[in-house]
C-alpha cells in the first residue's frame, strides 16, 4: 500500500473517530455543575482544550461570566474538521454579515485566548457580542488559526495546555484514557465529563484509589448532547431532535475532577451490622459482598465490595478504596463470583473506622 493511501485511510479514520466523538455539552448541564466551584477559578488560566470556540457552551459559559469568576485568562481549542460548526452557539449572533466578514471556515482549527471582557460595544451590558467585537478589533484578545488539526495531543495544544491552570472540556470518549494521562502528566486541575464506566478502566481506577480522582457534583442521569445530524443513534430512547437540533443520550455520565469538592468529606451514615448470613463471601477472594452502598455493615473491618455507585459517596477519611475487583484477585484479572456466579463490577473497599 502506497505511503499516500495509508495517510488518506488514517486521516479518515480519525475523521470517523471525531464525529462519533462529536458531543457538544448543554450549558444547562454545564452551569448545573460549575456553581461549585466558582472560587477556585478566580485569577485562574482556564482552557477548553477540546472545545470549538464557536460552538462550545464551556467556551460560552466561560466567556459569559470571566468577569463574575475573576478569570485570568481562557483558552479555547477546536479540533478540525467540526461536523456541526456554525450550526449551535452562532458566537456572532445573528450578524450574518460580521460572521461571513471574519470568514470562518468550516475546516479550520481554532484558537480563542481570551484576556479580557468588558462592555465594548458600550451598551450597558455584557455578553458574547461584546467578545465577538473584541476579537474583531483585535482588543487584548486573540482568535486564530492552528497550524495543525487541534488534537489535544499535538504540540500547539500542549503548549497552551502549559499555560492553563484548570482544564474544563467534555473530552473524546474513546480517547478518556489518554487524556486523562495527558492532565494527570502535565500536573493540571481540571473538571471534565465521562462515562460512568470509566472508573472500572484499569488505568483510571489507580488515580482514584490515589486520590488523584473523584467525583464532582451532578453525576449519573440522563444528560443529553447535540450530535451532527447525521449520527445514527440505533436505539430510540436515545435520541430527540429539538427545533432541528438532534441530541443523543449516553446513559450515564459522570464529571471528573480534582478540584475541591466539599461533599467528598461528608462521612456516608452507616446503619447496619455486619451479619454472614446477609454479607456472602466471595468464591475467589477474600472479602464480602455489599450490593447497595447504604448497605455497608458499620462494624466490619475486612475487605467489601461496592457498587461503583458508591464513589459518589466516598470520603477519603472514611473509606480507604483497594482497587477494582477484576484486576485485584489473587489468580490474576479474574471476575469475583458467589457460588460460581459472576457479579456486576464492584470497587474494593475498607473502612477506616469501623465501630465496635
Amino acid at each position: 500500500m502506497s505511503k499516500e493511501k495509508t495517510s488518506s485511510n488514517s486521516n479518515l479514520h480519525k475523521a470517523n473517530r471525531a464525529k462519533k466523538d462529536e458531543f457538544y455539552t448543554q450549558l444547562i448541564d454545564i452551569e448545573k455543575e460549575l456553581k461549585h466551584y466558582k472560587e477556585q477559578f478566580r485569577d485562574k488560566v482556564v482552557y477548553c482544550n477540546c472545545d470549538d470556540p464557536f460552538e462550545s457552551n464551556f467556551f460560552k459559559y466561560f466567556a459569559s461570566n470571566f468577569n463574575v469568576l475573576g478569570l485570568k485568562k481562557l483558552i479555547a481549542t477546536s479540533y478540525k474538521p467540526s461536523p456541526i460548526a456554525n450550526t449551535q452557539l452562532g458566537l456572532f449572533g445573528d450578524d450574518k454579515k460580521l460572521s461571513k466578514s471574519k470568514g470562518r471556515p468550516k475546516t479550520t482549527a481554532n484558537k480563542f485566548i481570551i484576556n479580557e471582557a468588558s462592555d465594548f460595544d458600550g451598551d450597558g451590558a455584557f455578553d458574547l457580542h461584546d467578545i465577538a467585537e473584541q476579537l474583531k478589533a483585535n482588543k487584548n484578545n486573540e482568535w486564530a488559526p492552528l497550524k495543525g488539526d487541534g488534537d489535544f495531543k499535538s504540540p500547539e495544544s500542549i503548549e497552551l495546555l502549559k499555560q492553563a491552570d484548570i482544564v474544563v472540556t467534555n473530552p473524546p470518549f474513546s480517547l478518556f484514557r489518554e487524556y486523562v494521562a495527558q492532565l494527570v502528566e502535565y500536573d493540571k486541575k481540571f473538571l471534565i465529563l465521562g462515562q460512568q464506566g470509566a472508573v472500572i478502566y484499569k488505568e483510571f481506577i489507580p488515580l482514584i484509589k490515589e486520590n488523584k480522582v473523584w467525583l464532582g457534583h451532578d453525576n449519573g442521569g440522563t444528560k443529553w448532547f447535540q450530535v451532527p445530524m447525521d449520527y445514527d443513534i440505533p436505539t430510540e430512547s436515545r435520541k430527540k431532535n429539538v427545533d432541528g437540533v438532534k441530541y443523543f443520550s449516553m446513559g450515564s455520565v459522570n464529571w471528573y475532577t480534582n478540584l475541591e469538592v466539599a461533599r467528598r468529606h461528608n462521612d456516608l451514615v452507616l446503619y447496619k451490622k455486619y451479619n454472614p448470613k446477609e454479607y456472602f463471601k466471595y468464591d475467589n477472594y477474600d472479602g464480602i459482598n455489599v450490593n447497595r452502598y447504604i448497605d455497608i455493615p458499620m462494624d466490619y473491618e475486612g475487605v467489601m465490595g461496592v457498587p461503583i455507585t458508591f464513589l459518589n459517596y466516598h470520603n477519603p477519611d472514611q473509606f480507604e478504596i483497594i482497587g477494582l475487583d477484576r484486576y485485584t484477585g489473587k489468580n490474576g484479572d479474574k471476575d469475583f463470583t458467589i457460588n460460581g456466579k459472576m457479579l456486576f463490577r464492584r470497587i474494593l473497599i475498607k473502612n477506616k473506622r469501623p465501630q465496635k
